[in-house]
């Protein structure tokens, strides 16, 4: 991702899309609603969250994969495989794409809101270093606790439809989380709030990042889900 950066994408990348946490862990537990969009190969692109058995949440300059793996930490192997059959825009960087058999693994619920100040975690696969092409991303799931700040704290914020995320100081996201998730809670009780979409500047992980808010589509993804 980048101000510059956007994370790594798929058919459709405008702006080139983003791979990485930066500064994270490894991740502490399997989220059943994880999901790597991947190329017909198998090849990550970026990340997304599953809100319904059916349908995936990503970033709209993702593009649409030909398949995503859903419910584990290795994006090689394990969890679910699903193709990929049909992509309704939503607002802003973000879009929900369709799956064409319905996952078994447990969705994640949209928050009702995010203000800032809330604590979130951001959960992805990539390049852990931030400079694009610095590095092979790992196939194992990381993550890394921040928080959101005020829209202010971010250059080029379309309030209504996007969160600012705390980054800097070497941790942030990177290529390639590019659609994955920023989630409020805590284990069992997670709930999605943003869907990575860019940073405000050219290197990873040296200012706040700019995320889809996903809360504020909620009403939209309830209606298109629902007609499913």
């Amino acid at each position: 991702m980048s101000g510059a950066a956007a994370a790594a994408g798929g058919p459709e990348p405008t702006p080139p899309p983003t791979t990485q946490i930066v500064g994270g862990q490894p991740a502490s537990e399997t989220y059943s609603f994880m999901a790597s969009l991947q190329s017909a190969s198998g090849g990550h692109t970026c990340g997304g969250s599953l809100v319904h058995p059916s349908w995936v949440v990503t970033a709209a300059h993702c593009g649409t994969p030909y398949q995503v793996r859903i419910g584990t930490t290795d994006r090689t192997a394990g969890g679910e495989v699903r193709r990929v059959v049909e992509r309704r825009q939503l607002a802003a960087d973000m879009t929900l794409l369709r799956l064409g058999t319905p996952s078994t693994k447990t969705p994640v619920p949209i928050a009702a809101s995010a203000p800032a100040g809330s604590a979130t975690r951001l959960i992805g696969w990539g390049q852990t270093c931030p400079t694009r092409g610095c590095g092979a991303p790992p196939a194992g799931l990381r993550q890394l606790d921040t928080t959101v700040l005020a829209d202010s704290s971010c250059a080029g914020i379309q309030g209504a439809y996007e969160l600012c995320v705390n980054g800097g100081g070497g941790r942030g996201a990177c290529y390639g989380d590019s659609g994955g998730p920023a989630v409020v809670g805590g284990p069992g009780d997670w709930r999605l709030v943003g869907a990575t979409s860019r940073g405000t500047a050219g290197t990873c992980a040296v200012s706040p990042a700019i995320y889809g808010d996903v809360t504020s589509v909620k009403s939209r993804i309830d209606a298109i889900v629902g007609g499913a």
